[in-house]
């Protein structure tokens, strides 16, 4: 096991490790938080033959973390990256001609009203009660 102390080495190291061998790498992270109240965060990457491991107290690489786990999960499943998530894309142009919005009595443009919960999730059980 290889603690790397630089994280950009960290980073280019750990990509190309999962590149090599995409089908044997593993990911692991571990947060472990001390009595203190400062916490250790330590990031592994292995592919059974070369092991990669970085660990910090600093609160400083958590950014710089979560841009490298997008980047890792989305080689791991596949992707590339949505424009949304590169840059702010031009909305699309519609190519149906635009419909006339339909007036109500009163001569208000009608609003679509949302109906049922909003959260669209499924209610919670009630527990039974006790005899």
């Amino acid at each position: 096991m290889v603690y790397i102390s630089s994280w950009q080495e960290y980073q280019e190291a750990a990509e190309a490790l999962s590149e090599k061998s995409p089908t044997t790498t593993r990911y692991c992270v571990k947060w472990r938080q001390s009595a203190d109240g400062a916490g250790k965060l330590v990031l592994k990457i292995t592919d059974n033959t070369t092991c990669l491991k970085f660990k910090t107290h600093s609160s400083v690489y958590l950014n710089r973390f979560d841009a490298l786990n997008l980047s890792l999960m989305q080689k791991m499943q596949n992707r590339r990256p949505t424009q949304a998530s590169i840059a702010p894309s031009p909305a699309p142009v519609p190519t149906a001609l635009p419909q006339a919005p339909a007036e109500t009595p009163a001569g208000q443009p009608s609003t679509p009203t949302p109906s049922g919960p909003a959260g669209g999730g499924v209610k919670k059980k009630k527990p039974k009660k006790k005899k």
